[in-house]
């Protein structure tokens, strides 16, 4: 299934316990239907540590967050939207928001 959320989008996570937090897309794993987005949905990790370069401790990094838990933001009205798509005339697809009609890139 084609998602609608590209990398570098901005997106606001709608359910769990991030609910209400803007992020940046990180990673999509399209195959399952995940996404991962900065600063969002934190957990910590356990890791040894692996020679001189790599230390061990517990680090923070960032979950994957189902895809239907977040929704795009328009650049424009700064609002969560679902984006509904048009072709250009040159045959480009474009996504649009539905609130206030604006191309997002």
């Amino acid at each position: 299934m084609k998602l609608k959320i590209h990398k570098k989008d901005r997106v606001m996570v709608i359910a769990g316990k991030d609910r209400g937090k803007v992020g940046e897309v990180i990673r999509i794993d399209p195959d399952k239907m995940r996404i991962v987005v900065g600063k969002v949905n934190m957990v910590a990790r356990h890791k040894k540590a692996r020679g001189a370069g790599d230390p061990g401790g517990i680090h923070r990094m960032e979950a994957a967050v189902a895809y239907s838990n977040v929704m795009l933001m328009c650049p424009k009205c700064e609002k969560p939207i679902r984006p509904k798509s048009d072709r250009l005339a040159t045959g480009e697809n474009i996504r649009l928001c539905r609130k206030c009609g604006e191309a997002i890139l």
